[in-house]
């Protein structure tokens, strides 16, 4: 059976509601969070091991399915706990200069702009906007109309996937095309997009991307990734400096070292994730 009351049953919300904002939290299933609280649980028991000896094998156990599920490899995704701090990692990694200017769209999320805003400030940069109206009349016209606003000091393309205003879903490929032959860096924000379309992050050329994996995949709250194309990995620095950072026991990637030990954290809502694509799976939800 799996029908909409059987589905219905599989979630832990409200019966007298009817939830229709999973692009805000989202909505866990039953299933699993019950493998969240059961990761929650093995942590309790054994912290030590957990977090001292078994970390790096059960991150990567948690990253592997999910990077196979963007089609991408795993040492290309770090688990983050929401795509805001997945933008704060990468903009303040690009150590903006006087004039450098970011690219984007009125369609933005607000805490975006913020970001931008605020990292724009210190060192003089520009954060412009392009207005782009509604409704689009193709995607050809929604390039050419974002790329009017590049100039030789554009640095960055920030572009969300599915827009959160307007939920509008932006061509990206071609955007992240032109900018890489302009060499100009380009960061998605694809919030809503994981669980709502299908991802092939190679193939589809961003430098970095960001998806919230507790929203339309219905995985536990604060759940995230950042990826990262490789060449562009020496760019990432740590937003929280740990034991990652030039690590004793270096693993195959340099950006998940730096970038998968924070400190002391719970991390069950990470390794609850592959759960939650197997769950899309099981009842079909492409």
């Amino acid at each position: 059976m799996s029908g909409p009351d059987h589905l219905r049953e599989q979630f832990l919300l409200n019966p007298g509601i009817a939830f229709l904002n999973h692009g805000s939290f989202g909505a866990c299933p039953r299933p699993v969070f019950e493998e969240y609280r059961r990761w929650q649980l093995e942590l309790e028991r054994q912290p030590v091991e957990f977090l001292g000896r078994r970390f790096n094998a059960l991150m990567r156990a948690a990253r592997e399915p999910l990077a196979a599920h963007l089609h991408t490899a795993a040492d290309n995704v770090v688990y983050v706990p929401n795509s805001t701090t997945a933008v704060n990692i990468v903009a303040r990694s690009l150590r903006l200069g006087p004039g450098d200017e970011i690219l984007t769209t009125d369609h933005e999320y607000g805490a975006m702009d913020r970001t931008w805003r605020f990292l724009c400030a210190k060192p003089g940069a520009a954060y412009r906007a392009r207005p782009i109206p509604v409704p689009l009349t193709g995607a050809d016209d929604f390039v050419e109309a974002l790329w009017a606003g590049v100039t030789p000091r554009t640095r960055v393309v920030f572009l969300s996937h599915i827009t959160s205003p307007t939920a509008l879903t932006f061509p990206v490929q071609e955007v992240c095309r032109r900018a890489r032959a302009a060499g100009i860096l380009t960061l998605i924000d694809g919030a809503h997009a994981v669980g709502q379309i299908p991802l092939a992050l190679d193939e589809l050329g961003a430098d970095f991307y960001t998806s919230s994996c507790h929203k339309c995949l219905c995985a536990p709250k604060g759940s995230a990734f950042l990826y990262v194309r490789p060449e562009r990995q020496p760019l990432v620095e740590p937003l929280v400096v740990s034991w990652g950072w030039q690590s004793d026991t270096p693993g195959p990637s340099r950006f998940v070292d730096e970038q998968e030990w924070m400190g002391t954290r719970d991390v069950a809502a990470y390794l609850a994730t592959p759960a939650a694509i197997e769950f899309m799976a099981a009842h079909h939800w492409d």
